[in-house]
């Protein structure tokens, strides 16, 4: 069993899903070194631009991996793609290894699938990325992010050519 904690990003729509994140920090908070941005870390009066470059410089750069939690809205989400954007792009400490959570709010839906955000559809589809359900992560959450890690030897397999969201829908 590996004894390293890695750098993970959870990716998420604040105001729908926070309790999910907190519930991550609480219980696993100690199995992983959190890159995540917290609550009114970035003023939200800044430019995108700067907050954009914020997040990739400050944190999405040192994660090795990135937990995208998928809810009702979070594919509407400028920063969501972005953040996803961010940890596919070749950086110095190489790309970041994507997942994709069906939070309980959808993951009983018939077709959760319209809810993943594009840019993480579309590596879920070239086999980069793989999407899980609440449950199953959380019962095996130090397993999840260690084949996430272990996946950016795949790098072959990223698709990041989508067009960055400019605005939420």
């Amino acid at each position: 069993m590996r004894i390293n904690k890695h750098k993970v990003f959870v990716s998420f729509y604040h105001q729908d899903d926070q309790d999910y994140k907190n519930y991550i920090d609480k219980n696993f908070g100690h199995l992983i070194i959190n890159e995540s941005v917290m609550n009114g870390e970035y003023d939200a009066d800044n430019s995108d631009e700067y907050i954009k470059r914020l997040i990739r410089e400050e944190k999405i750069t040192n994660s090795s991996v990135i937990v995208v939690l998928v809810g009702r809205n979070t594919k509407k989400r400028k920063h969501v793609d972005w953040e996803i954007y961010a940890g596919l792009r070749e950086s110095i400490n190489g790309r970041a290894g994507l997942i994709g959570v069906y939070l309980p709010t959808i993951e009983d839906l018939p077709y959760k699938e319209d809810y993943i955000p594009g840019r993480l559809k579309d590596n879920v589809d070239s086999g980069y990325a793989k999407m899980y359900n609440w449950d199953i992560f959380i019962k095996r959450f130090s397993y999840i992010i260690d084949s996430a890690f272990d996946s950016r030897v795949n790098s072959n397999l990223v698709n990041n050519a989508r067009k960055q969201m400019q605005r939420n829908k």
